[in-house]
């Protein structure tokens, strides 16, 4: 095990289409993706396209939608270790002009403990605050062992701020400052006290402000895709952590702003495509990206 994912899963329905219907009404969608969903998931699938293959704890349901996920997984040869629920859980997913309206029905009731694994060779934990418990505890033990542990904080959860204690890098939504009454700068304030060593704010299209190790703070801006271009932006976040984290497995030494940089190139490519599975980028689509943009990474 070289890097260790904890998340809920979903199956996601993305359906491109111009108006929802109302009432009896009709309507043709103008095209469709199904695929694995969830903060984590999504995020441990793009880091093992990318190359580095992540162990992942995730929900599972004994039922056919189940069973696809688990077929996802053994084509990413993503090993995952399965904390069992009764029905798998679903997203509805609405891209249009930019943004995405999302329905979900989840179920987190788990039938069973989450599975305690040999942490032997594991460089780094990822987050997204779902399956507290074992967040938690995952969280303490990877601390205590100095492995890197990092953070998806898209919204506030349950022991979030008890998490935030054992939390290398967090990178958390605007969204979620909304919830805690904050601005984003005065997020990441609240990270520094809480011991995060690196800590940052996403906003969408307008990029994300970070500090770095030393508590600089700087303005990271999102890549200035074409907006006729942008599909699907659900999932480009998911798809930003996945890719950092594979960027820090793949050379440490270079530390986290060259991380987020190829992260960015990634999250850029996903907007381009309908659904989570076909915005997953490989390392030349991530080249493809630097060239267009004349990035130095």
């Amino acid at each position: 095990m070289q890097a260790l994912f904890i998340g809920q899963t979903y199956i996601d329905v993305t359906v491109l289409c111009g108006a929802m219907p109302a009432g009896d009404e009709k309507t043709v969608a103008h095209d469709y993706a199904v695929s694995f969903g969830g903060n984590a998931v999504t995020a441990a699938f793009a880091c093992a396209k990318l190359g580095c293959v992540p162990d992942l704890i995730a929900t599972v349901a004994e039922d056919w939608l189940g069973r696809m996920f688990l077929d996802m997984a053994r084509v990413y040869r993503v090993p995952v270790h399965p904390r069992h629920v009764k029905r798998s859980s679903l997203s509805f997913v609405l891209p249009k002009d930019g943004k995405r309206a999302i329905l979900r029905a989840r179920d987190d009731h788990f039938l069973d403990p989450f599975p305690k694994l040999d942490l032997e060779g594991c460089r780094i934990l990822h987050l997204d605050g779902h399956q507290e418990d074992a967040a938690i505890y995952y969280a303490k033990a990877c601390r205590e062992r100095g492995i890197l542990t990092s953070l998806d904080g898209g919204g506030l959860r349950g022991n979030l701020q008890d998490l935030l204690a054992y939390i290398d890098v967090a990178i958390v939504a605007e969204r979620l400052c909304e919830q805690m009454h904050l601005t984003p700068s005065a997020m990441l304030d609240h990270l520094k006290a809480k011991g995060c060593k690196i800590g940052g704010v996403t906003q969408g299209e307008r990029g994300m402000i970070w500090y770095d190790e030393k508590g600089r703070v700087s303005h990271l801006p999102a890549l200035p895709v074409p907006q006729e271009e942008i599909i699907d932006t659900s999932g480009a976040g998911d798809v930003f952590h996945g890719a950092y984290v594979f960027s820090y497995l793949d050379a440490p030494e270079r530390g986290f702003a060259a991380h987020f940089e190829f992260a960015r190139a990634a999250a850029a490519y996903k907007i381009r495509r309908l659904g989570n599975e076909a915005g997953l980028p490989t390392l030349a689509d991530i080249a493809a990206i630097a060239r267009t943009y004349a990035l130095v990474s």
